[in-house]
């Protein structure tokens, strides 16, 4: 019997799990999972006992789900553990569900593989973690840009690029009016200044660009050994990989273990410790307090405290 409880009909999903698996095939239960803030997202069981994530969207032209899916491919090119997709859908007016239909990777999130494990086999975790993103940050590009099907902006400087990134977000958050005047004209000071706090000669390189805790599924091998079994829910862009490692130290995502792999192939100089790790560190901030609320608050305000003396 069907499990779970969706805005979604059985023949759709055995429609799609058809699409997929063959016109014999039949679904035996779905069950949500966690995550997907934007959609609903299933583990799909079938009958012979084979496994799909589904992440659906009713009733919606959803676009995030075709560039989802090139981002996976993407990611799996670059050699970076990803889920295969076996479908995507764009909804219309006659088939309105938008959705990407994708391997089910037996893992568990970070947050329960450091519960899980020695801390010896977490160093583990965290040194294949670096050597992933280390081979993933090797793939240059022409153009700072988002990896998208659709035609993305590029732009041949970084600040440029970073700063279309997230103006939209700090008008939003200058609109909501959570943050006090003072920050934000502190704020407003680094926005105007990106050019120098973020100057920079690297070339883009691919970044997943949501690296965190949720987003890394590990597991232990046969032999004992833990690993990064999967790396999901991208957002890629071609950036300045120093933004990515600034986002995983935020979030307490890595630890020393990593940091020391991680530059074995590159070394973060001074200045990406004194200036630009915690201006990319309030900008996350200033997200999270846009998609979260009052929760970020406080933090947000200590990072504009820490960033004050650069502008």
């Amino acid at each position: 019997m069907p499990t779970g409880t969706v805005d979604i009909s059985w023949g759709t999903l055995q429609q799609i799990v058809r699409g997929w698996a063959g016109a014999s095939a039949e679904l035996a239960e779905f069950m949500p999972l966690e995550g997907g803030s934007f959609s609903t997202t299933l583990c799909l069981t079938l009958k012979d006992g084979r496994r799909a994530v589904l992440k659906i969207t009713p009733h919606r032209v959803d676009r995030r789900y075709a560039d989802e899916a090139l981002q996976l491919h993407v990611l799996r090119e670059a050699g970076i553990p990803a889920p295969q997709v076996y479908a995507f859908h764009v909804g219309t007016l006659d088939s309105p569900f938008s959705y990407v239909l994708m391997e089910f990777v037996t893992g568990v999130d970070l947050h329960a593989a450091k519960a899980a494990c020695s801390p010896e086999d977490y160093d583990l975790i965290q040194v294949h973690l670096a050597e992933l993103l280390c081979k993933l940050h090797s793939n240059t590009g022409p153009y700072f840009m988002r990896v998208t099907g659709t035609d993305a902006r590029r732009h041949h400087d970084w600040p440029g690029f970073y700063r279309d990134l997230f103006d939209p977000i700090w008008h939003e958050v200058q609109k909501e009016g959570l943050l006090p005047p003072k920050c934000r004209k502190i704020v407003t000071k680094v926005h105007d200044r990106l050019d120098r706090l973020l100057a920079q000669d690297d070339v883009p390189r691919l970044v997943h660009w949501d690296v965190w805790a949720t987003n890394l599924l590990t597991r232990c091998g046969d032999g004992g050994k833990w690993q990064v079994c999967a790396l999901i829910d991208p957002n890629c862009k071609f950036a300045h990989a120093e933004a990515e490692i600034a986002y995983l130290e935020l979030f307490h995502t890595v630890t020393p273990a990593f940091m020391k792999a991680y530059q074995h192939w590159h070394k973060l100089p001074p200045d990406y410790h004194r200036v630009r790790k915690p201006v990319y560190q309030l900008y996350s901030l200033l997200n999270h307090l846009r998609l979260f609320g009052h929760e970020y608050l406080r933090p947000a305000v200590a990072q504009i405290e820490k960033v004050a003396p650069l502008v």
